[in-house]
């Protein structure tokens, strides 16, 4: 994503129009002070040109003069005139890092912008982006990064109360949907943040509110499942979210309860890897959800070789075509699944010291075709800023070793400990 301001709202435009009816002056269709965009016009001034008092516009927002039909921002009256489908499909095909500059045009890609419109052209289109959303200690909110952590924008201040501020949060995306699960006072809540309107709204809450649980992405939707109710029972129970209705529909449940377990997308199946039970003892099978067949497959002993320490983040594991990877946090080794002989098999080591807090503050994450790593560097040569260093590599599962690419990310630096990291692919 591109830093940008919020995007000029109607009431916003009205106010420049009444205080800018100047004939003799430059048309200045709109401007973003914090990034120095200006988009004017130095076309002679028309003699059909009314004054904002007598203007009028149709459904498209352009302004019916007194003898002929003019667009609201410029006259493009000798340029033939594309239809609104067609110029949708040319919008939707624009970098979504580019949006931002989209309510400058007029108000009906203003408005286009913020329907949602536009990304569910780019579903059908097959037309994908990656963003990376984080929250770091030392900040007081959400970072919005593009693929190359080349730009980034902070999103507005989550409105929850100072206990979900402060407190233990997990997240995944959906869609445009980034949902974030936390306690507030009165209890486990879910707020989402909506890229298309770039604002955060309450709920909807889990059917059966949690925390402490594996959840995966998959299009418009989102997995969880497992974690501990706010009394701390272990749960079983699972969950899907469609960002489309913004509901949460219930899962047939796991065939184990567990916690602090981690979740992925494979193979068309929601897995569940890991965690621990209700009486605290390290679960090494995984299972399988088919959403097809409604049913759920255990996996024995998937992380029998995988040795956990005391107070361990959950297992940190990433898909990358259809290919499982997991960071060995005592070790700071990466490895590779085979779902044929279903054992694992190690790359090699990683830039980044997992092993210095037992796994959290990390980011390992699947971002396209590459595997995204965040995490304090080891070597002080790559770091890209305070500590933090990020890495991307594209994996190959027959390799003997990958190689990881450092990101230069100039300013865009972040603090020594990732709280919350997810990847939306809209």
């Amino acid at each position: 994503m591109s830093k940008g301001k919020e995007p000029r709202g109607e009431d916003e435009e009205s106010e420049v129009c009444r205080h800018d009816c100047n004939p003799q002056k430059k048309g200045m269709l709109g401007g973003d002070p914090g990034n120095n965009f200006w988009i004017t016009s130095n076309r002679p001034t028309s003699n059909r040109l009314d004054t904002c008092a007598n203007r009028k516009e149709d459904q498209r927002g352009y302004v019916i003069g007194s003898n002929s039909l003019e667009p609201q921002d410029a006259d493009y009256s000798e340029v033939p005139q594309l239809n609104d489908e067609v110029e949708n499909q040319i919008l939707a095909r624009v970098p979504r890092s580019e949006y931002w500059k989209f309510p400058l045009v007029n108000k009906r890609i203003f408005s286009l912008t913020k329907s949602g419109e536009l990304f569910k052209i780019r579903r059908e289109l097959g037309v994908k982006e990656s963003s990376v959303f984080i929250f770091t200690t030392g900040d007081s909110g959400w970072w919005g990064f593009d693929r190359q952590f080349s730009s980034r924008r902070k999103l507005p201040d989550l409105p929850a109360d100072s206990c979900f501020s402060s407190g233990d949060k997990e997240s995944v995306c959906a869609g445009t949907h980034l949902i974030i699960s936390g306690r507030e006072i009165d209890g486990v809540v879910v707020w989402r943040y909506e890229l298309e309107t770039n604002s955060w709204s309450k709920g909807p809450s889990m059917i059966k509110p949690r925390c402490l649980f594996a959840s995966a992405s998959c299009g418009p939707f989102a997995f969880v499942a497992g974690g501990v109710t706010e009394a701390g029972a272990v749960l079983k129970s699972a969950e899907k979210y469609n960002s489309d209705t913004k509901t949460w529909e219930s899962l047939p449940r796991m065939q184990k309860k567990r916690r602090l377990c981690s979740g992925c997308y494979m193979d068309n199946k929601f897995y569940v890897i890991g965690g621990r039970n209700e009486d605290g003892r390290r679960l090494t099978c995984g299972e399988a959800y088919d959403d097809d067949k409604k049913t759920w497959e255990l996996i024995p002993d998937m992380l029998e070789d995988t040795p956990v320490a005391t107070f361990q983040s959950p297992p940190l594991v990433a898909v990358v075509n259809d290919e499982l990877y997991s960071l060995e946090t005592s070790s700071n080794e990466l490895k590779v699944y085979s779902k044929r002989t279903k054992t694992w098999r190690k790359l090699g080591p990683v830039p980044v010291r997992a092993d210095s807090s037992r796994g959290w503050g990390v980011a390992f994450k699947s971002l396209g075709n590459e595997l995204l790593l965040i995490g304090s560097s080891t070597s002080m040569a790559s770091y890209s800023g305070d500590g933090m260093a990020i890495y991307t590599c594209c994996p190959d599962a027959e390799a003997e070793q990958l190689q990881w690419r450092p990101l230069e990310c100039g300013r865009n630096r972040l603090s020594n400990f990732i709280l919350n990291c997810s990847v939306m692919v809209a």
